[in-house]
């Protein structure tokens, strides 16, 4: 039994038993502060999700007797717009709720596909090693000399920026960090005692590697995963902003800072409002990896 395995097996025995789960355990012991950040990430999911059934208009309805209209609050505000209205007069709430979805699900099937990519090519290159793994490597250490945003340039430029291909795009970006970190934590595991014994037992290749080594290297692919999250809804905004992402007038919140930038003198809420959405995520997402990685590290037990 791995070191992780024998670490989780009175929780889950517990959980056999009628008694909390992984997750009853592991939110027992989360702090104040991190309830209060779980609880907040948990409603955003919320606010996601049911973004077509709780926006209160139709995000690309324009109202041009009602442009320009600033956040409830203000002078000049109007009532039945909270957070003020863009250059078209559409509801800037409505737009965020849409633009959050559709953000969130784009760097979450990214983050998915950088992920899978990266710990599959990281484990291959950690435990076939040989020039095989040297090809990976230097496929990594190329990946990490271009700059992401010529890749995305270039892709989009050859296949469109349709949202499959951003989609696709954005999921290459960041599996190199996971290919070196996962690579560096199989070799280091790949030494321990216990894997040791069971080369020596005659065990198969496939059973050492989910068996023995990858689960204790989760903590630090979780780890990577929530910075890889936080990341990609950067990137995700930064082609939107620069018009390389979903095309208007279907909102993310990239775009609708992007769309503001003309407005920030005298209407900075169009670009305020989803700014502030975008970096409130990012550092929710963070701040649980930051939990997860001391709840779940083996060893500070």
């Amino acid at each position: 039994m791995t070191e992780l395995t024998a670490s989780l097996a009175p929780t889950l025995a517990a959980g056999r038993r009628g008694k909390p789960s992984l997750i009853a355990t592991l939110w027992s012991r989360a702090n104040l502060f991190t309830r209060i950040n779980l609880s907040v990430f948990a409603l955003i999911l919320i606010l996601a999700t049911l973004a077509q059934w709780i926006a209160p208009f139709d995000p690309d309805a324009q109202k041009l007797l009602a442009r320009l209209k600033p956040p409830m609050g203000f002078a000049g505000a109007n009532t039945t717009n909270i957070l003020g209205t863009d250059q078209l007069g559409r509801d800037l709430l409505s737009r965020t709720l849409y633009g959050l979805q559709l953000t969130m699900a784009i760097a979450l099937i990214g983050s998915l596909i950088s992920l899978v990519l990266g710990v599959t090519l990281g484990v291959i290159a950690g435990y076939a090693r040989g020039w095989f793994g040297g090809l990976i490597m230097a496929v990594v250490d190329i990946q990490l000399a271009i700059p992401f945003t010529l890749i995305a340039l270039v892709v989009i430029a050859v296949f469109g920026n349709s949202l499959p291909v951003l989609i696709v795009t954005i999921g290459l970006a960041g599996w190199e960090t996971y290919a070196r970190i996962v690579r560096a934590q199989v070799l280091a595991t790949a030494r321990m005692p216990f894997v040791e014994a069971a080369v020596a037992a005659g065990a198969k290749h496939d059973r050492i590697l989910l068996k023995h080594i990858l689960p204790n290297i989760v903590t630090p692919i979780i780890v990577v995963w929530t910075m890889t999250f936080s990341a990609l809804i950067l990137v995700e905004s930064s082609l939107s902003f620069l018009g390389l992402g979903v095309q208007p007038p279907t909102a993310t919140l990239g775009s609708m800072v992007g769309l503001g930038r003309d407005y920030l003198a005298s209407s900075a809420w169009i670009a305020l409002v989803p700014a502030i959405a975008i970096m409130f995520v990012s550092l929710q997402v963070l701040l649980i990896g930051d939990w997860l990685r001391d709840a779940l590290d083996i060893r500070l037990k």
